[in-house]
């Protein structure tokens, strides 16, 4: 076995995101009556629809006792124009789940804590009306979905997707060990003592890893992530060259030694976006020494392996503890109704 850290992956093709007007129809709305003000989305819902001349929309709630699966099925079966999905990354995972085999275009009104899909693709944002309007007169755009096949001791492999991130390492003990409740106060603040517990252990991980049909490598590493979506809350660039809709899925690990490692990530992460967005920043960066502590690479097919069972997120949820998981991505495999660039 190859031993190293992550390679350079693809170089990257173009794939033009595609939008034609919706033809008249039926919009069905998924959606967490705690989380979004319900008479306010049903009056814009209802307005929608007699500026459009759609037919009335269905409603589908989601059960305390479910992570919205249900509902997002409920809908499908409905066989409406679009489905606007209430909710934060976790719903939408969820509901991208079940919308992909369907072709049913996703509408998304962002109400969650981090809402990282759609800062990602700048959705609207806390804005009823505009996401409600874009639902019903928005442009289809193809993007991709990701999937991550788990293995756990003890239990049969389990299939799930994701569209922003996955993550083993600090990204998933913060997802595990956050509180909920302080979440919803503080919003990012939450997650600050995860963090500091996580970095100041800094727990290695040892695992190997097999990029499409590649030779199966070893690493250590703290945090390994991989995603379709680039940037974090606070508008942190973890995953420069993540594009939503390229086929590929990017990855990152994390691999400080001690504290000035840990500084050298925070710098790189506090300046990706100079370095990745501005002429001139790309410019520089071509001067400078690829960084050992934060290493990238890119794959179709990404095959992860665990000396020891490791906590995985996809999202921001939590799937406990794995030994191996096969991430993959299906390009194009799911159509967002975004706002018409008119």
């Amino acid at each position: 076995m190859a031993v190293g850290s992550f390679r350079p992956g693809y170089a990257r093709g173009v794939h033009p995101a595609s939008d034609s007007a919706p033809v008249r129809g039926r919009v069905a709305v998924v959606y967490n009556p705690i989380k979004v003000k319900v008479a306010k989305l049903r009056a814009s819902v209802a307005a929608e629809e007699r500026r459009s001349g759609w037919a009335e929309s269905t409603w589908h709630e989601t059960a305390a006792s479910d992570d919205g699966r249900a509902a997002a099925q409920e809908a499908a079966s409905t066989t409406p124009d679009v489905v606007l999905i209430v909710g934060g990354d976790g719903t939408l995972r969820v509901a991208a789940e079940v919308l992909h085999t369907t072709g049913i275009p996703m509408a998304l009104l962002p109400v969650g804590t981090g809402n990282l899909f759609a800062r990602n693709l700048r959705l609207p944002l806390n804005d009823i009306d505009l996401s409600v309007r874009t639902a019903f007169t928005g442009a289809n755009r193809p993007i991709d979905i990701a999937f991550a096949e788990l293995e756990a001791e003890g239990q049969p492999p389990s299939r799930h997707a994701f569209l922003v991130m996955a993550g083993v390492g600090l990204d998933a003990s913060m997802a595990a060990n956050t509180n909920a409740r302080l979440k919803k106060r503080v919003g990012w603040l939450a997650y600050t003592d995860p963090i500091a517990r996580s970095v100041f252990g800094n727990k290695q991980i040892d695992l190997s890893y097999r990029r499409d049909d590649e030779k199966r490598r070893s690493m250590a590493a703290h945090t390994v992530i991989v995603g379709n979506c680039g940037t974090l809350t606070a508008n942190i660039l973890l995953l420069p060259a993540a594009v939503p809709d390229d086929g590929i899925l990017d990855a990152v690990a994390f691999r400080p030694r001690g504290g000035a490692g840990w500084t050298k990530i925070g710098y790189g992460l506090a300046f990706n976006r100079f370095f990745h967005r501005t002429a001139f920043g790309r410019f520089l960066a071509l001067f400078l020494p690829t960084s050992r502590t934060l290493r990238y690479t890119t794959a179709r097919r990404l095959e992860l392996r665990f000396a020891r069972p490791e906590e995985i997120q996809l999202d921001g949820d939590p799937f406990g503890l794995v030994t191996a998981a096969t991430l993959t991505v299906l390009h194009h495999g799911l159509t967002l109704r975004a706002p018409s660039p008119s």
